[in-house]
Order: structure tokens, then C-alpha cells, then sequence
């Protein structure tokens, strides 16, 4: 399935039901005063955030949504049933904008809800137009007509994390390996030209993110499109591959360019992720944890070659997403 990132649609609330013309039927007197109840109101049209950022795609051939109506009044004075709400549910980090009064709701957080169209009113039924100078009202009213507009829909995808580091720190393999992703991987600079996304458990959302080179907050390299999107992440997987001979000037280089960049990014809450230990020995794994150890306590490590350690992996991120 193609990965869909802007889908536009035509939706409409509920119609509110129509008030109705009724009479009270007693014994021994007939016609005994109005009973016509109230129309119910229509069903509103709600947006909702929800972690599957495939659900565009579903949604790409589905050109109009619509509440369901409002029901007619009924006699003894009863209420019509309104309309059930209609929820269309979206990618969180969403952008929906309403093209006819230009009103734009962005879709942050997990579950986050926003109406966006009003059902309309139901109608009066005759009771309610009973007086000491009309006790034999005929009139009602008709339901309003419920809301309805053009939408256009614009993913500004929010991930939960980034994955970050050098060029061939190996994020694209592990973003792959973690998430079943397709990203491009190679031997060269700068494979990821822009953000590859995959779903980790429970639908948390990686994005393995251009590679940094010094000078990256300047423009240099792919630097500008990395910093561009990794600022809407909420946690940074600093990768780190073990064929550096010096880990810990790898490490310096990529938080240089965070903290020269601003706007936040140094402060976002980091796990270092070490990578390809396949290819080195447990001395220089723990040489190289010790290296690390005076700039971020919190390290990982992991081969992709190795099915139990990205399982391991896969689930220490998770719970640290939770």
C-alpha cells in the first residue's frame, strides 16, 4: 500500500429531525390537546487522532462522509432520537482544514478529538406551540439542515522517534528491522534523502532521519532536511556505529549540530543506540560504552544480523515510548 500524506474530502453533519403535528387521545375525549414531540438534532462530525499512519490510504477513495439524521417527533410529547456523531479518524499530526471558512484543527496527540461540523436542530413539534391563545396548535417545524464543507487533510507526521546519527550509522537497516519497514540502505553517504517511517508496537511511529555531518545546522550536507523534522519528534535514537574508531567525537559531532541548531532539539530526551556490534568483540563493546558514558547514561546496543537482539531492542524502545 502506497503511503498517502494529503487526502481531500466533502462531509456533512446530521440533518435534525422535523417536528410533527399530534393529538392527546383520551377517553371519552378526543382530540384532547397537542402531543407533537421535537425533532432530534443531527449527528455531528468529529476528526480523531488515532497511531496508524496507513489510514490515509484507506481513506484516499472515499470522497464524502456523513452523520446520520435526526429522527421525527413522536406523539405523547417524546423527543425525536438525535443523529448519531460521525468520527473520522486521522493520522496523529494531521492538518485538517476546512476550505469553505479556512478554520484549520491540527491533530497532536493520541485519541485527541475536534468537531468540526454541527449537526442541525431538530424541529418543534406542535406542543410547543400551544398558548392560552392557540390551545389548538397545528403548526411544527422542519429539522435544520445540518453543516457541511470541503475538507483537505495534510500529514505533518509527528513521530515518537527520531532515529539519528552520522551516515551509515545504520538507521535504515535498523528502522527495517524494527518495523518490517522498505527503506533504502547502502554502503554510501547520505542513502536517506528524506524521512523513512515504519510502526514500531503498538503502532509508535519511527522515522529514520538524513544523516549529520558537522556543519549540518548551517545547510551543509542533508543536514537541513534532517533538523527539519526531527524537531516534531518526541525522543531521539542517537545510533552510533561500531566502526567508528572514536565513538565518543561521533557522538560529540551530532549533539554539536543539535545544540547549534536550537529551538529545543539538545533537549529531547535521547537513548544511544550502538550499532553493528556484530562486526567487533565484547572488549570493544565495553570500551566503547565506558567512551560514551561520561555524555549519556542510557545506551543500547544491537545488530540487525541478530533476530533476538532486535526482538530486545524493539522492546526496551517500547516501553520507553509508553
Amino acid at each position: 500500500m502506497a503511503f498517502v500524506d494529503e487526502i481531500s474530502f466533502h462531509a456533512k453533519a446530521g440533518d435534525g429531525g422535523g417536528g410533527v403535528v399530534r393529538w392527546r387521545h383520551e377517553k371519552n375525549k378526543e382530540y384532547s390537546g397537542p402531543a407533537g414531540g421535537n425533532g432530534g438534532k443531527g449527528g455531528d462530525v468529529y476528526v480523531r487522532a488515532v497511531r496508524d499512519i496507513n489510514i490515509l490510504s484507506r481513506h484516499k477513495t472515499t470522497k464524502r462522509f456523513e452523520a446520520s439524521k435526526g429522527k421525527e417527533g413522536e406523539n405523547w410529547s417524546r423527543q425525536g432520537e438525535g443523529g448519531e456523531d460521525l468520527y473520522i479518524d486521522l493520522p496523529i499530526g494531521s492538518i485538517v482544514t476546512n476550505e469553505e471558512s479556512g478554520r484549520v484543527v491540527e491533530l497532536v496527540e493520541d485519541g485527541q478529538t475536534s468537531k468540526i461540523l454541527h449537526g442541525g436542530r431538530g424541529g418543534l413539534g406542535n406542543e410547543h406551540f400551544k398558548a392560552s391563545t392557540n390551545i389548538r396548535p397545528e403548526q411544527s417545524t422542519g429539522g435544520v439542515n445540518g453543516e457541511e464543507a470541503d475538507f483537505n487533510v495534510e500529514l505533518d507526521l509527528i513521530a515518537d522517534a527520531g532515529l539519528i546519527g552520522e551516515p551509515n550509522a545504520g538507521k535504515s537497516s535498523l528502522l527495517n528491522a524494527l518495523t518490517h519497514a522498505h527503506a533504502k540502505v547502502g554502503s554510501y553517504a547520505f542513502t536517506t534523502l528524506d524521512p523513512n517511517l515504519g510502526a514500531l508496537n503498538g503502532g509508535y511511529i519511527l522515522a529514520d532521519l538524513p544523516g549529520l555531518i558537522e556543519g549540518a545546522s548551517e545547510g551543509k550536507g542533508l543536514g537541513h532536511k534532517f533538523l527539519r523534522h526531527v524537531k516534531r519528534t518526541k525522543m531521539l535514537l542517537h545510533l552510533i556505529s561500531l566502526e567508528n574508531e572514536d565513538v565518543g567525537e561521533a557522538y560529540k559531532t551530532v549533539r554539536k549540530e543539535l545544540e547549534k541548531y536550537g529551538k529545543g532539539l539538545s533537549d529531547k530526551k535521547e537513548t544511544v543506540i550502538l550499532t553493528k556490534t556484530d562486526l567487533v568483540d565484547e572488549k570493544t563493546i565495553a570500551k566503547a560504552k565506558k567512551a560514551l558514558g561520561k555524555y549519556n547514561k542510557d545506551i543500547l546496543e544491537t545488530t540487525v544480523l541478530d533476530d533476538a537482539a532486535v526482538k530486545k531492542l524493539s522492546d526496551e524502545i517500547t516501553a520507553k515510548l509508553r
